[in-house]
Formats: C-alpha cells, structure tokens, sequence
C-alpha cells in the first residue's frame, strides 16, 4: 500500500476526506438494487448492530495523527472502532477515551497478541480495556501446528477466556485465509471452536473466510451465538473493492448475524488501496445501500 500523505498532511485533509463525496467509494457499482431487494427478501434487519472499522485499515494515518483519523470515522458515521496496536496512546487511555468520547465512538474491539492476555499481562490488558470501555480481547493470529497443536490451543483459549472472564473481558480468535482450508477432513476453525466453549468469541472475518475456500454463512450458522464480533470484508470484485463490489453473500451474512449469531458489531476492515479514508468510508455507504450502517 502506498503510504497516504506527508507530514504536512492537515486535519482539515482528513476531514474533507471523510466528509466530501461521501459517495466516491461507490463509483461504478453495479448491482446495488439487486442486494437491496435480496437483503429486503431475507426480512430486512432483525436488529439493528452498531458498525465499527479496524483502525488497522486507516494504519499509515492512524500512526501520523489519531485523533485527527479519530474525528473524521465519527464524521463519516461509524459508531465505533476496533484498535489493533494504540499509535503511542496505550500510556495514556484516559485521554484516549476522552478521544474516543469526542467523536462519538466507542471501541468496539481491539486486536492484542496472545502473550498480552496470558499471564500477568492480562491484567493489564483488561484495565486499560476496562477504561476504554471495551470487553471485547481478540488475537488477530496464532502459530499452531497441526489438528493436536490446536487442539490443545482451544484448552489454553478456555482457560485464558475464563481469568478474563473475572475481570469482564472476554477473549476470542480472529479469522484468516488459512483457517478454512482442510486439515484432514475438516479445518483448523472448526477444530478450534470445536472445542471451546461459548465465552471463546468467534470473530468471522467474511473476505478471509472465502479467500480460504470457506463458506462465512455456514461457519456463522454452525455456531450459534458464538459470533459476537464479525469482520465484514468484501471478496472479488475489482483492485480495492468496497463492500457490494465483490462477492460475499450480504443478504445471507446479515440475516444470521442479526439472529443466531450472537452478533453485537459488525466491523469493517479493509486492508489494500491507495485511499485508505475513501475505502472505509465506501465500506459504510455500501452497507448503508443495504439497509445497515444507518
């Protein structure tokens, strides 16, 4: 990805961006009207899940100026913000919070290495969590080694998800391409959430789901209530596309995850492009078009 701005890159810059062509993201889609009346036929919402965006997606700006990248995601309409490292702020979350206050978003997540929530490190995580006003610890990857390697991964999740759990935190895993491809006749997902329990949140991630050959509809349905958190991804479609250029079953995804899957947000997260603003603010509008996000 090319980085985005200078140094001189202005907090007036990333307001307009947020701000100005608030359909930009969305030139040249085709077939909003068709997912419009799919997502109609499913039943329309059966609740309404607040949507928040990966800060990972906005990395190169976030790490220049966050409460300027702060102030125009509250702009643009998300209602919250997932963290995935803390841009120098995590010395000071009470400022932080304050940051997130202003703007009218709450952190609705945060990406942490396994090592911060085992041992006497999660403590640590869970205060400085508890004064953002988040529950929600995912590990965004783990390094396992074959179908025994991750099932002795589900006894440590259980197990770390229970010392959270005494502190209001719940723990969970995060989605990858390589988690839906076969191991044996089945896949390292299934083997992992096959044995945890329910406080082991299940963060779907809907484009890596179908880049490993899975099917992020079935996997949501397969584990009721599990998926508290899902990462809402676009697949295929042109170079960058936004949500409702590609190929992910919207109608189908929002209609589990508004009721059995347990969802409470759906969180945006692109990852490529040249206009990391553009691109989640695309996201939201896509969403929009279908009825979410509003």
């Amino acid at each position: 990805m090319k980085k985005h701005g200078t140094a001189g890159f202005s907090r007036r810059d990333f307001i307009k961006t947020a701000t100005v062509g608030a359909g930009a993201g969305l030139v040249g889609w085709k077939g909003r009207d068709a997912l419009l009346a799919a997502t109609r036929q499913a039943g329309g919402p059966r609740k309404k899940i607040p949507v928040g965006v990966q800060l990972y997606s906005v990395r190169d700006l976030a790490a220049k100026d966050l409460p300027a990248v702060l102030e125009a995601i509250g702009k643009m309409g998300y209602k919250g913000v997932e963290f995935a490292g803390y841009y120098g702020w995590e010395a000071k979350p009470k400022e932080l919070r304050k940051l997130l206050d202003a703007n009218g978003l709450k952190c609705c997540g945060t990406h942490t290495g396994l090592e911060t929530v085992t041992g006497d490190n999660l403590k640590a995580t869970a205060e400085l969590h508890a004064i953002l006003g988040n529950t929600f610890l995912i590990v965004p990857s783990l390094r396992v080694e074959g179908a025994p390697g991750w099932l002795e991964m589900a006894k440590r999740f259980d197990e770390i998800a229970a010392k959270a759990k005494e502190q209001g935190m719940r723990v969970g895993y995060h989605a990858h391409a390589g988690d839906f491809r076969k191991l044996g006749d089945t896949t390292s997902w299934e083997i992992f959430f096959d044995n945890t329990g329910p406080d082991v949140i299940m963060q779907n991630d809907t484009g890596n789901c179908l880049d490993g050959g899975g099917d992020p509809v079935a996997i949501l349905k397969k584990y009721p209530g599990r998926s508290a958190s899902v990462h809402v991804k676009e697949h295929g479609g042109p170079d960058a596309a936004v949500i409702g250029q590609g190929v992910v079953p919207w109608a189908e995804v929002f209609q589990v995850c508004e009721t059995t899957a347990g969802t409470v947000w759906y969180v945006v997260e692109h990852e490529v492009g040249d206009d990391p603003m553009g691109n989640i603010r695309g996201c939201l509008e896509g969403l929009r078009k279908m009825g979410r996000g509003l």
